[in-house]
């Protein structure tokens, strides 16, 4: 029996590839990548239901510092889609030559992203993977050259698709003759792509020369201010993300927090200098449910050693020139 590696991350292209794939009767090996931009919850859901195993792939610290100096570039926001893909594929590489597959298969559609998508780059993705003629489209193979396995009669060509562009009508309606109805949305899966998280990371990388996960981590909670060249503080906007605050606090870190009203956690990633932190005082309290008119009491914390001080809440014009 002919076996694939199917890259899988749970959407709509990448569930039907698989199924034309398991149509010609291939067993398939699903993978997908975890890192601290996407996840692999929705490859889960559609493994389940293509029953297919799938093997979670970490790739976080290597994906991390291809996102700060990617070869290729960046997409329209932070997204580095190329060298992701290369990446990605490599590893697919890796796994085929261990243990004996014999081809790999994405979801890809020529043309659907016309920078990231379209043949000369699908054949630079091929090449510097180290898998050239070994990945196989199903969904538009049929305008892409043959791989080795439709050349060594492994995959029937006859069966594969010929779709491109940026429709999605043939997907909709294959889909609909397969019985698929619950699949995610086309976007939304990588942080990469979204404005507001993208602008918080062009802030970090340019104000941060080692970046770690937790650093990414902490970009996806709260408001973020930056204080100046060296600090920033990032403030809960409710009691979930405060307590994902505190579970990320860290050695050297500042926690602040106003003593008598309600109000937000303030986290000042590895401290910073005293008016920095006094600024940060002023932020969380107007963030508060305190007064804004006069000082209230505010709590510091950094490496179990607390101080108390007055703060007044900063305007809502610094409010605005601080936040990133």
């Amino acid at each position: 029996m002919t076996k694939a590696i199917g890259l899988l991350s749970g959407g709509l292209d990448s569930i039907l590839a698989t199924r034309l794939l398991q149509d010609q009767g291939i067993e398939i090996l699903a993978i997908c990548f975890k890192t601290s931009f996407f996840g692999f919850q929705k490859a889960q859901r559609a493994a389940i239901r293509l029953k297919v195993s799938l093997r979670v792939i970490d790739i976080s610290e290597e994906h991390l510092q291809l996102v700060q100096n990617p070869r290729y570039g960046y997409g329209r926001n932070m997204n580095p889609c190329i060298d992701c893909h290369i990446l990605m594929l490599k590893r697919a590489g890796y796994l085929l030559e261990r243990e004996n597959f014999e081809f790999i298969f994405t979801g890809e559609v020529l043309g659907q992203r016309p920078m990231s998508q379209n043949k000369q780059v699908l054949q630079l993705v091929a090449r510097n993977s180290g898998c050239e003629g070994l990945i196989l489209r199903p969904l538009s193979a049929k305008l892409l050259p043959e791989t080795r396995a439709e050349k060594e009669g492994k995959v029937d060509r006859g069966r594969l698709l010929d779709i491109q562009g940026r429709s999605r009508k043939s997907q909709f309606e294959l889909a609909k003759r397969y019985g698929i109805d619950d699949f995610p949305a086309p976007a939304g899966g990588c942080l990469l792509t979204d404005p507001a998280f993208s602008r918080r990371l062009r802030d970090l990388f340019a104000h941060q020369k080692e970046v770690q996960i937790r650093d990414i981590e902490l970009l996806q909670v709260g408001r973020h201010f930056r204080l100046d060249e060296s600090a920033k503080v990032v403030i809960g906007r409710r009691k979930e993300e405060n307590e994902r605050l505190l579970e990320l606090a860290d050695e050297g870190d500042v926690i602040i927090k106003v003593t008598d009203y309600p109000g937000p956690i303030a986290l000042i990633p590895r401290g910073g200098p005293k008016m920095c932190i006094g600024t940060a005082a002023s932020l969380c309290v107007r963030y508060s449910d305190g007064p804004n008119n006069i000082p209230v009491l505010v709590l510091l914390e950094k490496d179990g050693i607390e101080e108390r001080l007055e703060s007044p809440a900063c305007s809502q014009e610094i409010c605005q020139a601080l936040i990133i």
